[in-house]
């Protein structure tokens, strides 16, 4: 049998640290490690173990992801996981500041703390974790799930259209997952890519439109992929909504639960006959009737919707024993407990992102005893992890594909090739030096990050533009401030399939009506209002808002560098890209990008960021999801 000293890399003397393994008794607190050496050593408690991973957005690499310094919970939400950021999320969490938690965790001392613990995640690290948590469970005993938002987030997955992430998840050996991003290719490519999925793809919340249901095409296209996409005709079902699996003798039942707000927060054209949505009151249905007929051991919802709607849902359901969510990149080092409605306990999760953490839920459900839960959100550390051979084999090979003319980039007919790229393999392209970073370049916060205010740079000089307007995406990894900027960096940030640009003249009522809307996204009082996005990136503009104030009356103030006030009726120049409408013709942001590194860096070869719009925010100097803003509170 493989042992613990044949997957972990031999610990240095630096490397010491507390790191919290939540295995002492079940829900009786913290236990933590004396050592490094002990994290991942988790014997399982119970009889079942699930493994949950999500939001990995198709970073094959170890990379590094510096965690947000402003999460704000508005209403009921303050104070509350998962909004509360650096210290304050320790001091909930009973974690210690210096510890390695803090790096994983925070973005407390990020840069000092990356230097010194190196980078996180990875697919050949996870698949290595994977393999060492099955083999302490007992492999017959452990079901492996994953969130959504696994095939999409990196040029490969972009150029192969997800499908170096499906070959991926299929070596890791991924039994169930659900979606969101993954619809962000065309239908034929999603379908294509589920079809191709070893696993089961779970979705009881999407509906098949009902016009499409008399068009010949949509069956046809069904038909291509053995079914997928016409579940159940009769209902309108188009994926397989819910799953019971056998696990060492138990019944688990897993509800897949793919993102709500798809057609609204991404292009509808790209999914013409699917239509999205919480459907609580189907999923109370559907939940009574798994326990009913199914008589299940344990009943887990995988979820894609975000972790303040899973509180809620979780607060509204009866018969839900976990939810294993995703959505908002929230890594929470400790479980909620909600109360359903009858008074029982739901859990809920939420995992993390770009690979960083693995959450481990141990079920005990013996005997027919009431059942308990030990659960662990586990750092990957790519310094402690011997990486799989196997996997590394497979993510060399998905780089060292060649660049063809048939890729297609985004929905635009013009600029969806670089010529200069024709025949060249992935790794090389990506390999490319841009420039060098001034100061550690992050996006991951409710507003603006270095690597947006780079984007915006990029866009205003590309169209001499008053104003840029970026999205305000939480995928987009992490560059240490002195190291080079590549092709690779550029696309962790921009690889979609609607990475078109434009500029437009805008008036000031639809630029502010733009900013209250995408504000209303993520502050709407109304967990299931919420989009899960963070506020769009704005510059050459500064603005005011208090995220408590109602729809349209948020943003309080607003005007240009020059302090010439923005007025409803005045007109401005705009560039921007991630048009979720009509969209543009424009350039690609990632070329944008690229030629503005190498040609705005200085002759050191530094890139350097002149001015950062942080808006000014009202009313939240005491939330603790705030901390360390750079920009005014009031």
């Amino acid at each position: 049998m493989t042992t613990r000293r044949s997957f972990l890399k031999l610990l240095g003397a630096a490397a010491t640290g507390s790191l919290v393994a939540e295995y002492a008794d079940l829900w009786q607190g913290h236990a933590f490690a004396d050592s490094l050496d002990q994290l991942y050593n988790l014997p399982l408690k119970g009889e079942v173990r699930i493994l949950h991973t999500t939001d990995i957005h198709a970073q094959l690499l170890p990379i590094y992801f510096r965690e947000p310094n402003v999460n704000l919970g508005i209403g009921l939400a303050e104070g509350k996981l998962p909004h509360r950021v650096g210290r304050s999320l320790l001091d909930s969490v009973n974690l210690q500041e210096s510890s390695i938690e803090a790096y994983a965790f925070t973005y407390l001392d990020f840069e000092a703390n990356a230097r010194k613990y190196g980078k996180m995640g990875g697919v050949a690290n996870l698949a290595t974790l994977y393999r060492l948590l099955k083999e302490q469970a007992g492999k017959e005993r452990v079901l492996t799930l994953d969130g959504g938002d696994l095939w999409q987030g990196s040029a490969t997955s972009l150029w192969t259209r997800g499908r170096d992430m499906v070959e991926v998840s299929n070596m890791l050996g991924i039994d169930i997952m659900t979606g969101h991003w993954e619809f962000t290719y065309h239908q034929h490519e999603t379908l294509s890519n589920i079809h191709a999925f070893n696993g089961e793809f779970l979705a009881q919340n999407v509906r098949i439109k009902e016009d499409s249901l008399f068009e010949d095409t949509y069956f046809e296209m069904a038909e291509e992929f053995d079914g997928i996409g016409l579940y159940d005709e009769d209902n309108e079902i188009p994926f397989k909504p819910y799953t019971i699996r056998e696990v060492a003798d138990y019944r688990i039942a897993v509800i897949g639960q793919a993102f709500p707000r798809t057609a609204n927060a991404n292009p509808q054209g790209f999914i013409p006959d699917w239509t999205f949505g919480i459907r609580e009151d189907e999923l109370i249905e559907l939940v009574n009737q798994i326990n009913i007929d199914e008589s299940p051991d344990a009943l887990i919802l995988l979820s894609h919707n975000g972790m303040d709607v899973d509180l809620k849902l979780a607060s509204r359901v009866n018969g839900i024993d976990a939810i294993l969510g995703g959505h908002t990149h929230d890594g929470i080092p400790k479980p909620v407990e909600v109360l359903t409605p009858n008074g029982e306990t739901c859990l809920v999760t939420n995992a993390g992102t770009n690979g960083k953490f693995v959450g481990v839920l141990d079920i005990k459900v013996r005997d027919g005893l009431e059942k308990g839960m030990a659960y662990h959100l586990l750092p990957i550390f790519d310094s402690l992890i011997e990486s799989d051979p196997d996997v590394s084999k497979l993510v060399s090979s998905i780089r060292s594909q060649v660049y063809q003319d048939s890729v297609i980039e985004s929905r635009a007919s013009a600029h969806k090739v670089h010529p200069a790229r024709l025949g060249v393999r992935y790794d090389d392209i990506l390999s490319e030096k841009l420039a060098i970073a001034d100061r550690t370049l992050y996006r991951r916060g409710n507003f603006m990050g270095t690597w947006d205010q780079l984007i915006c740079d990029a866009l205003m000089h590309e169209y001499d533009a008053q104003i840029a307007l970026s999205p305000g995406f939480r995928w987009g990894t992490t560059i240490l401030e002195g190291d080079w900027i590549t092709m690779e960096d550029v696309m962790t940030q921009t690889a979609m399939t609607y990475g078109e640009t434009y500029v437009q003249e805008m008036t000031g009522e639809t630029l502010l009506t733009i900013l209250e809307s995408v504000a209303d996204n993520l502050f709407d009082p109304d967990p299931y209002l919420q989009a899960g996005g963070d506020m769009a990136r704005v510059s050459g503009m500064h603005y005011s808002i208090e995220p408590s104030k109602p729809l349209l009356e948020r943003i309080t103030e607003a005007f240009l560098d020059n302090g010439q006030r923005i007025i409803a009726d005045g007109t401005y120049i705009v560039a921007g890209w991630g048009v979720v409408g009509d969209y543009p013709d424009g350039r690609l942001v990632w070329d944008i990008v690229r030629d503005y590194l190498k040609s705005a860096s200085g002759d050191d070869n530094v890139i350097r960021i002149s001015k950062m719009y942080h808006p000014t925010i009202i009313g939240v100097s005491d939330n603790p999801g705030i901390m360390d803003y750079e920009g005014s509170l009031l």
